[in-house]
């Protein structure tokens, strides 16, 4: 069942992908249900209560059906892991097979996480210190770094 509830965190998730200037390909509903995933950010759920799960691709793609009743296709998951959890793990806010650094990279039980950083600034959305964070160590790697300070993001 789909309501307004659902949409404001798909909603806002896609702003906080923009604030944080990940590129126009991952300013979407798949890359924000993955963030939610990722945060399991369910639609009743405050963005203070946010987790940090390690989660493979299929259970992203489960939990935004369960949660979100965004159904992908079985053959949509490389799309899911290329277009958008590639660029998660690039850009620093989402870590990869953090309990197992040396697991194959074509293995199929292949995991990630939120970074530590980015679960604690985003627990702080829509509060006013949100608009207050300083930079982030755990993002120092991101190749869109310097976005996050002309957004005004990390001022």
């Amino acid at each position: 069942m789909t309501d307004k509830k659902n949409h404001k965190h798909i909603t806002e998730a896609n702003q906080i992908l923009i604030s944080l200037g990940l590129p126009r390909a991952q300013q979407n509903e798949r890359s924000a249900l993955c963030l939610l995933a990722l945060l399991n950010l369910t639609p009743r759920k405050r963005w203070a209560l946010a987790e940090n799960p390690l989660m493979g691709i299929t259970p992203i793609m489960a939990w935004a059906r369960e949660y979100y009743q965004k159904e992908y296709a079985p053959n949509t998951r490389e799309t899911v892991r290329r277009q958008t959890m590639h660029q998660f793990v690039e850009a620093g806010i989402a870590l990869y097979n953090p309990d197992q650094p040396d697991r194959p990279v074509n293995s199929p039980k292949a995991l990630y996480q939120i970074e530590p950083a980015t679960l604690e600034l985003l627990r702080d959305f829509g509060a006013k210190a949100w608009r207050e964070k300083p930079a982030i160590p755990g993002l120092l790697k991101c190749p869109y770094k310097s976005m996050y300070y002309k957004s005004g993001f990390l001022a």
